[in-house]
């Protein structure tokens, strides 16, 4: 098992007076991650969410029943706990009536789990993401030389546990994974009727990674209205599937302020959706698979190390760009991913002119462990 950055946060956390509600997309190890930390089978109870009795049983509880199915364990875990209905209520009744119970909850949706335990849980969790395996992590665990020979397969294959440890069956391994997870849960969520057009957006976004996405001209392509793309979008993010940069804009008038860029978390997923595993050196993607990768791989750098960052793209009308910005109390940080070391990049005289107190950094192959560990 490759140890997992969040193990000793959350381990620190058992004793707390709060739940810990750990999300992220199912296969990135959420239950093992809980049961590692809880160490002892015996002295916890595990309720499965997707057991139709479980649903049954914790749905309109009161205290009193409660009592009765946690009897004398001192630690409940309750997995997947966004299939339960109203779990948010029993959620809060652990918490305020049973003292001495700590509570784990996982969850592979934040767009159903946030709905239900947001409110009844308001001051009463702390929440994580679980994201697949980081580079940190995997360098951790193989060591800097392998993790070095094995960067263009991860740039492919994605980082995704059972993806990692199935060498020579990373095809099969995604495929059945993009059509459990991404086609059975995600389009199980908020009712979509028509599972058709999410398949079809996904592959557009597949193929706009990096680049600057319109709502219309998605809509256009997809054959559906803005509002409807809209709100896949705004599931398939809350999936964990996807994420949104937005522009960044504070002083010039010809910056663009209106548009978006969207990432997968998972270089794999991305890749799967358009059947292309074909190495580097043939694709002409490549530029846009180091750069995918590099801004997921910094998303779960800073949500592990607690850095709390506004991050952005930005770009003109002369087209001028910049790949990715971060926002830390007011200094701002440019960067620029060249997946070559040798390829000359000259940052926007615009940008600097305008944000003087910006730092620029490049980040290619040979540097990027820095801006990553």
């Amino acid at each position: 098992m490759i140890p997992r950055k969040l193990f000793e946060i959350l381990k620190n956390r058992v004793s707390g007076n709060k739940a810990i509600v750990l999300l992220g997309p199912r296969q990135t190890g959420k239950t093992t991650l809980i049961k590692e930390i809880l160490s002892d089978p015996d002295r916890y109870l595990f309720l499965d969410g997707d057991d139709p009795l479980v649903q049954e049983e914790l749905s309109d509880v009161n205290t009193e029943k409660l009592k009765q199915i946690i009897g004398s364990y001192k630690t409940v875990f309750i997995d997947e706990a966004q299939r339960i209905s109203n779990v948010g209520m029993t959620l809060k009744l652990i918490t305020d009536q049973l003292p001495g119970v700590s509570l784990f909850v996982s969850g592979s949706s934040a767009f159903e789990i946030n709905q239900k335990i947001n409110e009844p849980l308001t001051g009463r969790k702390w929440e994580y993401h679980l994201f697949p395996i980081s580079w940190t992590e995997f360098q951790g665990h193989v060591g800097f030389i392998v993790a070095r020979q094995q960067l263009e397969q991860r740039l492919i294959f994605g980082m995704y546990p059972e993806v990692i440890m199935s060498q020579g069956q990373e095809k099969d391994v995604l495929m059945q994974l993009t059509s459990s997870y991404l086609y059975k849960d995600v389009l199980s969520l908020a009712g979509i009727r028509k599972p058709e057009v999410i398949v079809r957006l996904l592959k557009a976004l597949a193929f706009q990674v990096g680049n600057e996405v319109s709502y219309n001209e998605l809509a256009n392509l997809v054959q559906v209205d803005k509002n409807t793309i809209g709100n896949y979008i705004d599931i398939l993010e809350k999936a964990f599937v996807i994420f949104r940069l937005q522009p960044f804009s504070r002083n010039l008038r010809n910056e663009i302020s209106t548009t978006r860029k969207i990432y997968f978390y998972d270089n794999g997923v991305r890749n799967s959706l358009i059947s292309n595993y074909a190495p580097l050196d043939l694709r002409q993607d490549k530029g846009a698979l180091w750069e995918n990768f590099m801004v997921s791989e910094r998303i779960k750098s800073n949500h592990y190390n607690h850095h709390y960052v506004n991050s952005y793209f930005w770009r003109t009308r002369q087209k001028q760009e910049i790949d990715y910005i971060e926002d830390i109390d007011g200094q701002l940080t440019a960067f620029e991913f060249k997946y070559s070391e040798n390829k000359k990049v000259r940052f926007p005289v615009t940008f600097g002119k305008t944000y003087q107190d910006a730092k620029f950094q490049i980040i290619h192959a040979g540097n990027f462990d820095e801006f990553l560990i």
